[in-house]
């Protein structure tokens, strides 16, 4: 039969073809097609034969053709099929389809649609056929019937789209089913519609079907739709990742959330690259996606800012094309999350108002921990990233050596969190990722050896955590450090050290990079410059303290644990130690040679051998001899000898250059700090061991000559040394210069005298009497250079920072003078105690200490540099000082002795202040240990644990006290200084209150009470009180009622601008009085105002970012329009306060100059937020249901409270110019440079004028746009603005000008009123 078929198609004519398939039944034609299908035989060929006999001309034919169509679909979706023979049929049923009329369109169409909605399609091949159909419907230009009405080919199209999309899918088939779309013609809402499915649809699937899916929904979206489908799947995967986060398995929740973690990060790396390859091709899509994530920043970063977000982007930079912009958008979104952040943490209102904000950062490392399953797309981008943040936000200035900002990363600024993001995420990469170490390593050395010039302190950091976390990986990267160590010579002293410590775990484990090592610094101890030798030193000094020689006390047994980079990595067997001990002798040499050079070589030196001691104890013998030899060079060793040492021999003089040769402070400084260390450490070991007696020997030489230096200091006279009042001690001269230098270097024995004398006294009064004869030796000295000084005290101030005491000896020492009441000791102590002077002193040296740390993070001397030692020193001297102010105020003390100087319970007051100022910032995770050591009670009751909270409002009360006794004393004996000390301790004490507990609250309550109950006329103390009033009540609530009543109070002060209006007198807080109303008080609430405005313009921006991003639109909208929405509740109320706030003092006779300036400013500012309001109302305003009924109050109370008087105080301002100009205009014949003086003031004063006048008209002009929209008048209560009117007062014209016949002399008054008058015209050409 099918041969019969296929010879009568052969023929030219059909007609014979015809009249034999009319006889064939239905059945029989679809049998056959199918055996010859099945068979694989010549099915097209019968195909094509059967469409030719049954022409779709004739409506007989075309119903035929369609039941063959419908059986060769089924026979397709059989699977029975071969592939060639399947495909053949697909592409014959494709060519016939257009000759199919539109009804018969439909009902194929309708089959398919049948099949999908029940699932029946088995493997989905004949959907091929559907795009056609489609297309061809849509062609047909006659109306069509299509279920009970009459449509269009295209409406029929449509009608056919929204059944499929809104029908079930079987999820075997969705990957199909897309694919298929992308051959149709869609428009635009259709497309939308099916994308909607497509999306819908990713939460039914597998999580191996998604990646394939993404790709056919990309190719989808290059007809349009980009910006939702990356929506779509930005948000499935943030819910996939917060599923994943919270749970990884569970009943709850879906199958595919139970995926092992590995899968998910597969899936999600693959989606990225299908969404890459995208952009690559379509750039548009590329564009979309940073313009969706842009709008992200505006509202809440939740909906799309999310780790798998972040990833696409870090992905996207490899297409140069983006790269910028990408890198642009992450660094804006880090620093904006910070700084929100930051917002957030300082003010209660906005915490009640916002909940707790995502951190762009934690989603960034997350980043970094996913990028481990073969993100490597990634990786590169995160590298780029991390360098970005911490080249851009790093530390900025270095000033006198030191960085500006401190490096402690316990600052809570946004740009150090961005910086140490920076390197956490370098770090965390450079864990993870082999591939990218070697980049990692080389980008830090790079920037470490070439930015000499702006500080690396981060990158030296960063540096260090990479060779802490991997030294032995490290090892194959050692070239790249061998290649940085020849740049030693030419970098900067702190880069050297910082340096050499961070690489230092990596010299244990590799011997050619010590080697390397050696060899550069030998080369530098010989080099011409200064720095490169001491370089060199300070190479050579970490080397010795981190070598071992065998026999050395282990770590446990020195006095400082050895930090934690020494002790990631020891190899050393026996034979290494016998080894380092060759190396160190050898390096001792090479030390040695450093004696001859000059005095900063040398004092670095002798700064350093104490830490080479305590940590390689086998190099006692060497040190202490090169010290002793060292020492015999300036000591006079005949004992009746005075003075006992050469200070000629320290100074060297080179024609008329002078300068220090022999730091002997510091090297008598390193020999007792040595000794001492020996002493209690090393010699024990050897009276048990009973051996090598004779290495002791040089321990007794150099304690007698310590004796007998403290003997013969405490006989010489001052003339002794030349240096009596008498001598020359000017700056200008060399024998002046000379005698500044010999005198400094005597004051630094006498203090490493006392320290040595004091240490081994064992409570002798004999002892005592010497340390307060070296005293008196040091005072006399250091009072005649003070005198000499004068009022410049330039040298004093310098040697303030060096003072040779321990910080360990200042705290032994103050609490022995102060706390020690053992009756055994109290003879002996009254020696000391009898010296005010002397006590002062102790407590100006540890205020001096404490400065040091505040500056540069650690103190001089032994353990200086530990920061665990300088904490329990700093706690052991706030014990004291603390117990001292508290026992013994400032009124009994001042009352005994009328002295010069502070007293020294101020003086311990102060200490307390920099001490806590100390401690928050570099010790914040201490707080509670600190406040522990603080509190004597504590040993006691150990039950239950106090909070910080608890401890720290136990310590505010002590001062609380304080400050009520100060303020009860008499008015003469009242002390603005103490107060203002006291002020400044409560604050930093204030800070470490939880602000939601009620210690806070009473704190806040208290210190309301001060500033209403006491009235002071010092402008800083009233300062002092008012920053920490606002600064509780900010953490409390919002402090715009304060603000009123403040202003209110200042408006009662100072009077009203119309002179004949009299303020009725407020009395909210007696702190505000005459004196201290303005400028004091005004600008404090002016930026208190400032940041209030501040908060209202971040929520502002939050909602109309919010409705921008139209997540739910209708929800959206209608939820904006009530007046209840909580954020647009606060922002009016907080608008409206702040009206009342302004219109109290825009009516105030504020003084010329900084009150009138801000105040204007603000007042801009005001208006300017309050059109941002206005304009989004604008935005949200779509449904005629109007504005909140508060709104339109805010919008009357403008206009009747703020505007008006605006006006009148833009009058006030420039009457009281033109006073000045006139009064200027007299005088100017006398004095030219005080005219001009008024006059630039009166220019600056000025300036904010025209801004203000235009902000109140922007904010009129969107008035008028939102009564249009909202159909509510809000202009009934608005007088628009006439300041801008010009006209020409005929009469005082007539007057200026008879004026100007009758006096020349005037011309220059009536030009200055012409020009006055002039002025608005001026305005009104801005417009």
């Amino acid at each position: 039969m099918d041969q019969k078929i296929l010879s009568l198609a052969a023929e030219k004519t059909t007609d014979k073809l015809q009249e034999f398939l009319q006889t064939l039944k239905d059945d029989d034609l679809a049998n056959l097609v199918q055996n010859q299908a099945v068979k694989g035989r010549a099915a097209g060929a019968l195909l094509r034969a059967i469409f030719k006999g049954f022409p779709c001309s004739e409506e007989a034919g075309a119903l035929r053709r369609l039941k063959i169509y419908s059986c060769c679909i089924q026979l397709l979706e059989s699977g029975d099929l071969h592939k060639e023979v399947a495909s053949e049929i697909i592409g014959l049923l494709m060519l016939e389809v257009h000759s199919f009329p539109g009804p018969l369109l439909i009902e194929l169409a309708n089959e398919f649609v049948g099949a999908i909605k029940e699932g029946n399609l088995t493997n989905g091949k004949s959907l091929e056929l559907l795009p056609i159909i489609l297309t061809a419907l849509a062609t047909k230009k006659e109306t069509l019937a299509y279920g009970k009405g009459e449509l269009s080919g295209e409406e029929c199209k449509k009608q056919l789209i929204n059944t499929i999309c809104s029908g079930r899918w079987n999820h075997q088939h969705v990957i199909q089913l897309t694919s298929m779309f992308k051959d149709v013609p869609l428009t635009a809402e259709e497309l939308e519609f099916v994308v909607e499915k497509v999306l819908r649809m990713f939460s039914k699937l597998n999580l191996q079907e998604i990646p394939p899916l993404v790709y056919q929904l990309l190719v989808l979206a290059s007809k349009g739709s980009r910006k939702r489908v990356l929506e779509g799947i930005i948000a499935f995967f943030n819910k996939l990742d917060k599923q994943h986060n919270e749970e990884q398995s569970g009943d709850e929740l879906l199958d595919l959330v139970t995926a092992p973690s590995g899968e998910l990060r597969h899936v999600e790396g693959t989606v990225i690259l299908h969404i890459v390859f995208a952009i690559k091709l379509d750039y548009e899509l590329g564009r979309e996606l940073l313009k969706h994530l842009k709008a992200g920043q505006q509202g809440d970063f939740r909906s799309n800012i999310c780790p798998f977000s972040i990833a696409l982007l870090l992905s996207v930079t490899r297409i140069q094309r983006f790269e910028e912009q990408v890198f642009d958008l992450l660094k804006s979104s880090v620093i904006k999350s910070f700084k929100d952040l930051q917002l957030l943490q300082g003010s209660k209102f906005l915490q009640n108002l916002v909940p707790q904000r995502y951190c762009v950062s934690n989603m960034i490392l997350e980043v970094v921990k996913n990028s481990v399953h073969s993100w490597d797309h990634v990786t590169q981008g995160l590298v780029v990233l991390g360098f970005i943040l911490m080249d851009s936000y790093g530390p900025k200035k270095i000033l006198d050596g030191k960085t500006i900002e401190t490096s402690s990363g316990l600052s809570r600024m946004p740009n150090q969190h961005a910086c140490k993001l920076g390197a956490n995420i370098l770090l965390e990469t450079f864990k993870i990722h082999e591939m990218i170490r070697q980049e990692i390593l080389e980008q830090v050395l790079n920037r470490v050896v070439t930015r000499a010039s702006s500080p690396i302190s981060h990158f030296l950091d960063l540096l260090s955590d990479i060779i802490m976390c991997a030294p032995l990986v490290l090892q194959s990267c050692s070239s790249k450090v061998i290649e940085a160590f020849d740049y030693l010579s030419f970098l900067p002293l702190r880069t050297v050290q910082g340096l050499l410590k961070a690489v230092q775990p990596l010299l244990k484990v590799s011997m050619s990079m010590r080697d390397s090592l050696i060899l550069v610094l030998r080369k530098a101890m010989f080099a011409s410059q200064l720095d490169a030798r001491k370089s060199a030193v300070a190479g050579f000094l970490l080397l010795l303290k981190n070598f071992k020689v065998l026999g050395s006390l282990s770590s446990s047994q020195c006095s400082q644990s050895i930090g934690v980079s020494q002790i990631c990595v020891d190899v050393h067997s026996r034979y290494n130690s016998v080894a380092n001990e060759t190396f160190c002798l050898e390096i001792m040499d090479s030390l040695k040679r450093c004696l001859g050079q000059q005095a900063d070589v040398r004092l670095m030196l002798y700064e350093g051998f104490y830490d080479v001691l305590r940590r390689n104890s086998q190099l006692a013998n060497s040190i202490m001899q090169t010290l002793l030899s060292q020492l015999k060079q300036f000591y006079e060793p005949e004992p009746d000898v005075l003075p006992p040492l050469k200070l000629e021999a320290c100074v060297l003089t080179q024609g008329n250059h002078i300068s220090l040769q022999e730091p002997l402070d510091y090297l008598l400084c390193c020999i007792q700090h040595c000794l001492a260390w020996y002493k209690s450490r090393v010699m024990p070991l050897h009276q048990e061991e009973e051996e090598e007696e004779e290495e002791d020997g040089f321990y007794q030489d150099l304690d007698d000559m310590l004796e007998s230096i403290t003997n013969r200091m405490i006989k010489s006279e001052l003339e002794d040394f030349e240096l009596d009042k008498s001598a020359d001690f000017s700056q200008s001269t060399s024998i002046g210069i000379k005698n500044n230098i010999c005198a400094i270097l005597v004051m630094g024995v006498c203090e490493v005298l006392i320290e040595y004398n004091f240490s081994i006294s064992n409570f002798s009064k004999n002892k005592f009497e010497e340390v307060l004869s070296l005293f008196m030796c040091y005072k006399k000295l250091s009072d005649i250079l003070n005198e000499k000084a004068g009022k410049s005290k330039t040298k004093m101030a310098n040697k303030t920072n060096d003072n040779f005491l321990s910080m360990k000896f200042v705290s032994d020492l103050l609490t022995a003078l102060f706390r020690d009441s053992s009756q055994s000791h109290e003879e002996s102590l009254s020696v000391l105690r009898s010296s005010n002077e002397f006590m002062r002193y102790a407590v100006n040296v540890a205020l001096q200490k404490v400065q040091q740390l505040m500056e540069t993070g650690h103190v001089s001397g032994p353990d200086g540099q530990n920061p665990e030692k300088v904490f329990q020193n700093l706690c052991d001297i706030t014990r004291v000082l603390l117990w001292r102010y508290t026992s013994i105020p400032t009124s009994v003390e001042e009352s005994g002795k009328k002295e010069k100087g502070k007293s020294i319970s101020l003086l311990c007051l102060e200490g307390l202040q920099k001490i806590l100022s100390v401690v928050q910032q570099f010790y914040q995770p201490k707080i509670h240990q600190f406040l522990r050591a603080l509190d004597a009670t504590d040993k006691e009751e150990e039950e239950v644990e106090a909070s910080v909270t608890q401890r720290a409002a136990f310590q505010i009360r002590q001062f609380q006290r304080s400050m009520l006794n100060l303020l009860s004393s008499q008015e003469e004996d009242f002390n603005n200084k103490e107060a203002l000390l006291l002020i400044t301790v409560l604050s930093n004490l204030s800070k470490l209150l939880e602000p939601s507990s009620p210690q806070f609250v009473q704190m806040l309550s208290w210190t309301s009470k001060i500033c209403k109950e006491n009235s002071w006329e010092d402008a800083s103390l009233c300062k002092g009180l008012m920053n920490l009033l606002f600064s509780l009540h900010v953490l409390y609530k919002s402090p715009v009622i304060l603000l009123r009543d403040l202003s209110q109070d200042i408006h009662g002060h100072l009077g009203d601008i119309d002179q004949d209006v009299e303020v009725e007198k407020t009395n909210h807080f007696a702190v505000v009085n005459l004196k201290t109303a303005a400028p004091t008080v005004s600008l404090l609430v002016l930026s208190q105002a400032e940041k209030v405005l501040e908060e209202v313009d971040w929520l502002i921006t939050r909602l109309k970012g919010q409705v921008s991003q139209e997540i739910i639109p209708e929800e959206t909208s209608s939820q904006a329009t009530l007046p209840n929405h909580p954020i647009e509740k606060a922002i009016i109320i907080q608008l409206g306060t702040l009206l009342t706030f302004f219109h109290e003092l825009v009516q105030t006779a504020l003084p010329s100059g900084s009150c009138v300036d801000t105040l204007l400013k603000d007042l801009c500012k005001m208006y300017t937020i309050l059109t941002a309001l206005v304009r989004y109302y604008l935005q949200v305003c779509q449904s005629p249901r109007g504005i909140p009924k508060n709104m339109e109050k805010l919008v009357k109370l403008s206009g009747s409270h703020l505007t008006p008087l605006c006006y009148s105080f833009i009058s006030y301002v420039q009457n009281k110019k033109s006073k000045s100009l006139k009064y200027t205009g007299e005088k100017k014949k006398e004095k030219t440079s005080a005219g001009a003086t008024v006059m630039a003031r009166v220019l600056r004063e000025t300036k904010p004028i025209p801004n203000l006048i235009f902000a109140i008209e922007q904010y009129e002009k969107f008035l008028i746009h939102l009564s249009k929209r909202s159909k509510v008048n809000l202009m009934q209560h608005i007088k628009l603005s006439t300041s801008r009117d010009f006209k020409i007062k005929g009469n005082i014209l007539d007057m200026v000008l008879r004026e100007d016949e009758e006096d020349e002399n005037e011309e220059g008054t009536a030009s200055e009123q012409e020009g006055q008058n002039k002025e608005p015209a001026k305005k009104k050409k801005k417009k």
